[in-house]
């Protein structure tokens, strides 16, 4: 499997994956599946893939920074 990276916000395509979405917030792929199934977390279903999207995702990190 090819091991993604990216250095910054911007890079990040306009909808991440799941792996992609692990890769860039540093958690296992498990974690990540855990994560994009929690109650309220911005993941999209389209057909069978599960996407997120960057802006959602930087809405919901900013959110939940500190933990509640």
């Amino acid at each position: 499997m090819k091991k993604v990276t990216f250095r910054s916000y911007e890079e990040l395509p306009l909808t991440l994956s799941v792996l992609e979405m692990a890769a860039a917030l540093g958690i296992s792929r498990a974690g990540a599946y855990e994560l994009v199934r929690t109650e309220g977390f911005p993941a999209l279903k389209i057909g069978t893939r599960i996407v997120i999207p960057k802006d959602k995702l930087k809405e919901w990190v900013d959110q939940n920074v500190g933990g509640k």
